[in-house]
């Protein structure tokens, strides 16, 4: 660390002052020099007022901002960065000692959060009340879900029976499943939240297109799958005399029978 004296050269009469300078190009006198400040183990009491709180602590006299802001930490609950001092109504730098700022024992200094961090904090806390309204607007989707899924499984197990289901039980239960789906559109969601909403969105879609299905196997419950129209389709086919492997012969022309009378006469 850089040191320099000022009135005199260390030793003499003249009671020269060391100084040194401190980082941020501060000069400041040295700590050492005990003859014109406290002694480096005096404490002081100090009152900090923060919001509506007043702390109260000792601290050696010689300490710096930058240390008096790591023991607020543990009080406070605040980073030390992101915490401001004043004292006086002035900001103090972190490399300022106490004594040479002027604070001693009793004196008071207001704590400030600094508001860039403040305003980091105010987004994370709507950020994550957000997230937890989300949350709970997809566990309300997920209930009402829950009871249509029953009701789902109660229409699957009877067409799998062979018992005959109106048409508008299938309609009515995939509308029901439509708005769960159009509610879970609704919901602006992130993190965790957004990733809740996607799970129950492909559930939702899977039970209406199981509710196809099963609407389809109640109009034609000897059809598995789409085989009786394929069958259709090659009956047609054949029926036409295209595609066959047997082709129906030719017909003899009136043409050729003319000739054959021609060739007897």
């Amino acid at each position: 660390m850089r040191r320099s004296t000022i009135g005199g050269k260390e030793g003499d009469g003249g009671g020269a002052i060391a100084w040194e300078l401190r980082p941020g190009g501060m000069l400041v006198q040295k700590r050492s020099d005990v003859a014109r400040g406290p002694a480096a183990g005096t404490l002081i009491k100090i009152k900090v007022s923060h919001e509506s709180y007043q702390h109260e602590l000792s601290i050696p006299a010689q300490s710096t901002i930058g240390e008096l802001k790591k023991v607020l930490a543990q009080a406070t609950g605040l980073e030390p960065r992101e915490q401001r001092l004043l004292f006086r109504g002035k900001e103090k730098e972190d490399y300022e000692c106490l004594h040479m700022a002027g604070i001693k024992d009793s004196s008071k200094v207001v704590l400030l959060e600094d508001p860039a961090s403040k305003e980091r904090k105010l987004e994370q806390m709507r950020r994550d009340q957000g997230m937890l309204r989300a949350s709970q607007a997809v566990a309300a989707v997920r209930a009402e879900v829950d009871k249509l899924a029953v009701k789902v499984s109660s229409l699957e197990a009877s067409v799998h029976a062979g018992t005959k289901i109106a048409d508008k039980e299938f309609v009515t239960l995939t509308e029901l499943l439509m708005v769960q789906l159009l509610k879970l559109d609704s919901i602006q969601a992130e993190g965790e939240a957004k990733v809740q909403r996607r799970i129950e969105v492909r559930r939702v879609q899977n039970f209406v297109e199981t509710l196809d299905l099963l609407k389809a196997r109640n109009s034609n419950p000897f059809s598995n799958s789409g085989n009786a129209v394929s069958v259709t389709t090659k009956w047609e086919t054949f029926e036409s005399g295209l595609g066959s492997l047997n082709a129906p012969r030719p017909k003899a022309s009136s043409t050729l029978t003319m000739k054959d009378w021609e060739i007897f006469n």
